[in-house]
C-alpha cells in the first residue's frame, strides 16, 4: 500500500542533470522513472568507441571536483565506493601560440612563476597573484552564494547583502578587461581569458564572474575518470537504480500533458501513443526545444515566452573530430589549447556572425595520454572541438524578427568541416613539430551542428544551451520552474544555475529541493553536515589550542604603524632642522675666520 501511495516523477532526458535529479528525488521518496530518447544515458557526456578506440562525445575533463564529490555524499556514498577513480593531469593545458611558443598551464606554482617572469617580469607574476586572489573571490563567493541558491525572483538580486557581493563578483566587467588589469602582454591575456569556451562565449563578452573556471584549474587541478568521463553518471545512475529509478532508453516524448485547467501538468505522451500519469515532470531535455515542442501552447503567454527563448542569445557550436591513429603524438599533452594569431577576430566570427573562423582557435585533447585504456597500445585517441556558430533557426520554425545571425542551414557543410580539418592538421603540425597527422588516421567521426540538434535536442546546435551574458544568468536565467505551468521543472544546462557538469549538478539539487518544497516533503541531505572539510577546524569550546583561529588585533597594527610613522616624521624633521642650524653654525664660523 505504501509503494501505492509514493508520489511519481518522470525525468524526460538522462543527462547529467536528469541522473542526478532522478536519484534524489528517489532518495525523497518519489517513484521515478527516466524516459531518454537515445540508446544510452550520459547525453552529451556519453562515449563514442571504435575498434578499441573511446573517446568522450562531449566533457573530456573534470573540474570543481567538490561538487561532484558532494552529490554522491548527499546520495549515502562515494566516488570511490561507485568505483570512480579520479586521474589528476600532470598538466593542465599547453597552450600553443604561431610564432612557435607555448605556454604550460599548472597547478605547479614554481613552474608557472618561471614562465610568467620569462614573458612579464618580476612584476608580473607579483600580477598574476593578484589576479589569482580575484578569481579566488569569484569561485567561493559563486559556490557559497550562486550554485546553492534558487533565484525565484529579480527583487532577490536587490538584496543589499547581495548587491555587496555581486560587485565583488565583478559581472559587469568582461574577463578581457579584468585580466589586462593584471596582465600586461598580449600573450598571458589570451592564457588567462581563452577557458571562456568552455561556456560557449567569447572572452571580450563573457561575465569576469567566470575567472573561476581558470581558478578551479590551476588551484585544485584538471581530473579525468578513468574509462571516460561518462563513468562518473553511470556510477549516478547505478546508484538512482539501487535507490528504486527505472530507466526507458529508446524512449522518445513527443509531449507534456496537462489536465483540463491547461496549467497543471499530469504527465507525457510518449512517440509510441503510450501514456505515463506523473505528480511532478522534470524537464533535463534542452529547455528551449522544450518550449518549442514538448509543452502544450496552452495560453497566448506561453506561445510568447517561446517565441522569446528562441530569440535568446545562445552558446556556440562546434565541429568535433573523433580520430583514431596508428600511432602515438608525443608532442601532445593530454589538453591541448591552439590560439588564433588573430585572437578577437577569431572569437568574433564565431560569437558575432555566427560562422567558421578563417583562422579557428580550437582544443586538442588525447584522452589516451592520461589513461592508455583509450587506446590501442602504442595508438592514440584523438578528438578536436572547433567553435562554430550556432544555425540561425531553430529546427521546425523560422528565423527570428529580430534578423538574429547564425549559420543558414543550406551551408555547404561538407565543405565547411573539410575547412576546419585542414585548418587543424595543418596548424597541429606547424606549432608543435609533429608527423603530419592525416597518413596516420585510420577512422573519423564527425559532430557538426546538426548532429549536435538531432542526437540531443539541442536547440540550433548550441552544445552549450543558452548564452552566459549578463542578462541570462541569475534571476535572469529561465527558472527551475517551468514558467506558465504547475507540477513540471527543469535542470539543466539553460536552466538556473548554468552550464557544465559540475554546475548542472548543482542545478539538480536546488531543483530537487524546489521539488520537495513545494510538495511539503523532506529534503533528506539538508542539514547534515559536509564530507569535504575546507571551512577550516570547527572553533567552540573543545577546539584545541594549535586549531583556535586567532586573528590578529588589526588595531595594534595600524596603531604601531601610525606612531612609527609620526615617530619618523618628527624625528626626520627634527634631524633636518638639526642638521640646517649645524651648517648655518659651520657657514658662518667660516665666514667670522
Amino acid at each position: 500500500m505504501e509503494k501505492l501511495s509514493r508520489k511519481k516523477a518522470i525525468v524526460i532526458g538522462a543527462g547529467a542533470g536528469g541522473i542526478a535529479t532522478a536519484a534524489r528525488l528517489a532518495k525523497a521518496g518519489f517513484s521515478v522513472t527516466v524516459l531518454e530518447k537515445n540508446s544510452f544515458t550520459g547525453g552529451r557526456c556519453s562515449l563514442i568507441k571504435h575498434d578499441g578506440h573511446r573517446f568522450d562525445q562531449g566533457p573530456s575533463l573534470l573540474l570543481l571536483p567538490k561538487l561532484f564529490r558532494e552529490a554522491f555524499f548527499d546520495l549515502d556514498t562515494t566516488l570511490e565506493a561507485e568505483g570512480v577513480e579520479l586521474l589528476r593531469c600532470p598538466t593542465n593545458y599547453n597552450v600553443w601560440f604561431s610564432d612557435g611558443e607555448n605556454f604550460e598551464l599548472t597547478t605547479d606554482l614554481a613552474r608557472m612563476k618561471t614562465q610568467i617572469e620569462r614573458w612579464e617580469g618580476k612584476d608580473g607574476f607579483k600580477r598574476y597573484l593578484m589576479w589569482l586572489q580575484e578569481a579566488h573571490t569569484h569561485y567561493e563567493l559563486s559556490v557559497a552564494r550562486v550554485l546553492s541558491r534558487n533565484f525565484t525572483s529579480i527583487w532577490q538580486l536587490a538584496v543589499p547583502k547581495f548587491v555587496l557581493t555581486g560587485l565583488q563578483l565583478h559581472p559587469l566587467h568582461t574577463i578581457w578587461n579584468r585580466a589586462r588589469l593584471y596582465f600586461w602582454s598580449e600573450r598571458l591575456r589570451r592564457v588567462f581569458t581563452f577557458a571562456t569556451m568552455y561556456m560557449g562565449m567569447s572572452p571580450f563578452k563573457a561575465p569576469a564572474t567566470y575567472s573561476l573556471l581558470q581558478y578551479t584549474e590551476l588551484a585544485e587541478g584538471i581530473w579525468y575518470p578513468r574509462g571516460g568521463f561518462q563513468t562518473v553518471l553511470a556510477a549516478l545512475q547505478r546508484v538512482g537504480e539501487r535507490l528504486g529509478v527505472e530507466y526507458r532508453l529508446n524512449t522518445p516524448v513527443t509531449q507534456i500533458l496537462t489536465h483540463s485547467d491547461r496549467e497543471t501538468v499530469r504527465g507525457v505522451q510518449l512517440e509510441s501513443g503510450e501514456i505515463l500519469q506523473a505528480d511532478t515532470v522534470v524537464v533535463n531535455a534542452d529547455l528551449v526545444y522544450a518550449y518549442s515542442n514538448l509543452f502544450p501552447e496552452t495560453s497566448r503567454q506561453v506561445i510568447k515566452y517561446g517565441e522569446a527563448l528562441r530569440q535568446k542569445d545562445g552558446s556556440c557550436s562546434s565541429i568535433s573530430f573523433y580520430w583514431c591513429l596508428d600511432r602515438k603524438v608525443p608532442e601532445l599533452q593530454t589538453h591541448n589549447i591552439f590560439l588564433a594569431d588573430e585572437y578577437r577576430e577569431s572569437f568574433d566570427a564565431i560569437f558575432e556572425r555566427q560562422t567558421l573562423p578563417d583562422e579557428p582557435s580550437f582544443y586538442v585533447n588525447v584522452p589516451s595520454r592520461i589513461d592508455p585504456s583509450a587506446a590501442p597500445e602504442g595508438r592514440d585517441s584523438i578528438i578536436v572541438l572547433v567553435p562554430v556558430g550556432h544555425l540561425v533557426e531553430s529546427k521546425g520554425f523560422g528565423a527570428s524578427a529580430n534578423g538574429e545571425s547564425g549559420i543558414k542551414r543550406e551551408r555547404d557543410w561538407t565543405a565547411l568541416v573539410s575547412q576546419a580539418r585542414r585548418a587543424v592538421l595543418a596548424t597541429i603540425t606547424a606549432r608543435t613539430g609533429c608527423a603530419p597527422l592525416e597518413p596516420s588516421i585510420t577512422h573519423e567521426i564527425v559532430n557538426d551542428p546538426f548532429t549536435w540538434e538531432d542526437m540531443f535536442n539541442l536547440d540550433k546546435g548550441s552544445i552549450l544551451g543558452l548564452s552566459h551574458s549578463f542578462f541570462n544568468v541569475l534571476a535572469f536565467r529561465p527558472r527551475t520552474r517551468a514558467k506558465g505551468f504547475r507540477n513540471a521543472y527543469f535542470v539543466g544546462a539553460s536552466t538556473h544555475p548554468g552550464t557544465g557538469v559540475p554546475i548542472v549538478l548543482a542545478g539538480s539539487k536546488i531543483t530537487s529541493e524546489q521539488i520537495l518544497d513545494d510538495k511539503g516533503m523532506v529534503v533528506p541531505w539538508r542539514g547534515r553536515p559536509s564530507l569535504i572539510h575546507d571551512q577550516g577546524a570547527p572553533q567552540n569550546s573543545e577546539t584545541g589550542k594549535l586549531d583556535k583561529i586567532c586573528a590578529p588585533p588589526l588595531w595594534r597594527y595600524v596603531l604601531f604603524d601610525t606612531l612609527i610613522f609620526f615617530i619618523g616624521h618628527w624625528l626626520g624633521l627634527f634631524l633636518f632642522y638639526t642638521l640646517e642650524k649645524i651648517l648655518r653654525y659651520l657657514v658662518d664660523r667660516r665666514k667670522c675666520w
